[in-house]
């Protein structure tokens, strides 16, 4: 397969240097340009990430001498990408008015952040349940007025967990969802050295996390439908988001109510033979299941199962009867990888195959 070039905006964060792990090496991907702010631009990889590389493996020779570009001079950038990942840490319109003039100026954006979901022409992408949203492409460009240049986002790393393992159970009507999440530090982008606060400590609070979770899965779950995604009107979703002291992976415990309840070894048997695109495709990121369920009492765990297949496989465990909703079970991700960097990734690989960045 042709390799095409990629760069990172926001390459110097937790998450940019998450991108630059995945995509080094990347069948598909040559990764030819680092883009941060103009704090940054014109000093070496290393210089600009010096005493804040957060991964454990070191940064390559390569990397560490690449010069990192101005993010707000797109002319400069433009001619050494055929697309970027976007990891900004900028406000919510500074980062919409960003990506926007990145696709506007024909260079694709698979966008890490929060800023586009809401747009009804963006797809929000996880390639196992909603590939088809890609359709909605062809509308974006139109009112961008390109021939290239659009937006792809992922979803909150919140919801990566539990919406995965509720997607083969929609079959039978699911009608309500209570869900708390007790998200890993990693996810505010800390670690214990930069965040010692969260050392034996909960936090019963995010900041926009809840809203999320209860709205981002209808996107995910809406319909293309006049060149934009309308999202579903059910389940309803009620979220309580939790910030523990774990370096990385969300848990999520869920309690759901079935228009047609299924029987336990029915729900089992729905996540044991699930199989998404991503999985059919054979994407360099897809884990080879999308869903492992665990028989023992006490699984999945955070520290233990957050690696599966990569961090790109979601765990699930401990189902059974509830005495409100009709059942109840946990699930595990790893927020930087499934639900960041590797999530974007895995969407641009879709996209690369479906023919939309080259």
């Amino acid at each position: 397969m042709k390799k095409i070039r990629a760069g990172i905006i926001g390459a110097t964060g937790m998450v940019g240097q998450r991108f630059i792990t995945l995509i080094e090496n990347h069948p598909y991907f040559d990764l030819t340009a680092l883009i941060a702010s103009p704090s940054s631009a014109g000093k070496t990889y290393a210089e600009a990430v010096e005493g804040r590389w957060m991964m454990k493996t070191p940064i390559s020779e390569k990397i560490a001498n690449m010069v990192v570009l101005n993010a707000e001079d797109i002319e400069s950038v433009k001619p050494h990408v055929d697309f970027v990942f976007c990891a900004v840490n900028m406000s919510k319109d500074a980062t919409k008015a960003l990506e926007e003039a990145y696709a506007k100026a024909e260079i694709p954006v698979v966008s890490n952040n929060s800023a586009n979901r809401g747009t009804k022409d963006v797809p929000m992408l996880i390639p196992e349940i909603n590939f088809a949203h890609t359709a909605v492409i062809e509308a974006q460009k139109e009112r961008l007025g390109t021939k290239k240049g659009f937006i792809s986002v992922k979803p909150n790393c919140s919801i990566q967990s539990y919406v995965p393992a509720l997607e083969p159970l929609r079959k039978y009507g699911i009608k309500a969802v209570n869900v708390t999440t007790f998200q890993a530090i990693s996810g505010a982008g800390k670690n214990f050295d930069t965040w010692p606060e969260m050392v034996d400590n909960v936090i019963p609070f995010i900041g926009g996390e809840e809203e999320k979770s209860e709205k981002e899965p209808l996107k995910v779950w809406g319909t293309v439908e006049n060149g934009e995604i309308v999202n579903a009107t059910t389940p309803v979703i009620s979220a309580q988001c939790i910030r523990v002291p774990a370096s990385d992976g969300h848990l999520a415990a869920v309690s759901v109510s079935f228009e047609n309840k299924p029987t336990i070894e029915e729900i089992k048997t729905a996540w044991a033979e699930y199989v998404g695109e991503a999985q059919r495709l054979e994407l360099p990121l897809a884990p080879e299941k999308f869903l492992t369920y665990f028989e023992e009492d006490n699984r999945p765990q955070t520290g233990l199962d957050r690696d599966l297949y990569g961090g790109m496989g979601i765990s699930i465990g401990r189902l059974r009867e509830d005495t409100i909703f009709d059942y109840k079970f946990v699930c595990l991700s790893h927020n930087t990888l499934r639900g960041a960097a590797g999530g974007a990734v895995l969407g641009a690989e879709l996209l690369y195959r479906q023919g939309y960045l080259y």
